[in-house]
């Protein structure tokens, strides 16, 4: 005998699809139910700043592209010397443009 709780397979079908189509409803109105933001870390803004590609960026860095991967993805942390060169990034974009035309 079947609890009050449990649901044959057909009710939790026709549940799935009531929420299916209330989540299309919702998009079409324009509303969703969950909004996700994901903040930008100092290495991956220091790199967009630049404007430069992840292995442009190694490069004028004189640091792998796995490397600057590590950093921008949250899985390892720049040493001082390297946290000074993404401060500078930072600030003067332009500088690592320039260290990249003089190679």
């Amino acid at each position: 005998m079947r609890s009050k709780t449990s649901k044959t397979p057909a009710e939790s079908h026709d549940d799935l699809g009531t929420k299916l189509l209330a989540s299309i409803r919702e998009l079409k109105a324009g509303s969703s139910g969950r909004k996700t933001e994901v903040p930008i870390n100092f290495a991956l803004e220091a790199r967009q700043r630049t404007g430069l590609t992840r292995n442009a960026f190694a490069k004028a860095l004189a640091i792998s592209p796995r490397t600057i991967q590590e950093w921008e993805q949250g899985r390892r942390e720049p040493s001082g010397a390297a946290r000074s060169l993404l401060r500078i990034a930072h600030r003067y974009p332009e500088v690592i443009a320039e260290v990249l035309a003089q190679d």
